[in-house]
């Protein structure tokens, strides 16, 4: 079951510390870019949280990077749960607000410590494109993006 929830509700606060725990355990000096509750306000942005059995299982958002461009943020599955489409499910349902909302691109970073994330994206027809954002300037960063239209 996925719902959306604030981004500063204690659930995902939860997931997110996880989340920022595997990433400096990959990479060392780890930890999310920047973001805010209010950045993922309707109509454009969204975060949701998946549910198995009733248990917070994974995260992920959408935010407004630009004038028609989204950006999937804070994707996170817990590890024990990892190989059952939780992800999938929810990058479908973040790309179908995105569509929804009526933004024509979404970007994403991930990095070179990820390779579940990139083949995840890939799959599901996001392209690389040159760096951006937060981490522009980090060789381990890998951006992606898929046309909405």
């Amino acid at each position: 079951m996925l719902r959306a929830v604030a981004f500063d509700d204690a659930t995902v606060l939860g997931l997110s510390a996880a989340m920022v725990a595997e990433l400096s355990a990959r990479y060392g000096d780890g930890g999310a870019s920047p973001a805010g509750a209010a950045e993922f306000a309707g109509p454009v942005g969204v975060f949701l949280v998946a549910e198995l059995d009733g248990r917070p299982v994974g995260c992920g958002g959408v935010r407004l990077l630009s004038p028609g461009t989204g950006e999937v943020k804070r994707m996170y599955v817990d590890p024990a749960f990892r190989g059952r489409g939780v992800a999938r499910g929810l990058l479908h349902a973040l790309v179908a607000h995105a569509r929804g909302a009526g933004l024509t691109r979404l970007w994403l970073e991930t990095g070179t410590a990820q390779p579940e994330a990139m083949a995840l994206y890939a799959s599901e027809g996001f392209a690389p494109v040159p760096p951006y954002g937060h981490f522009r300037e980090d060789p381990r960063s890998r951006c992606f993006a898929l046309d909405l239209r």
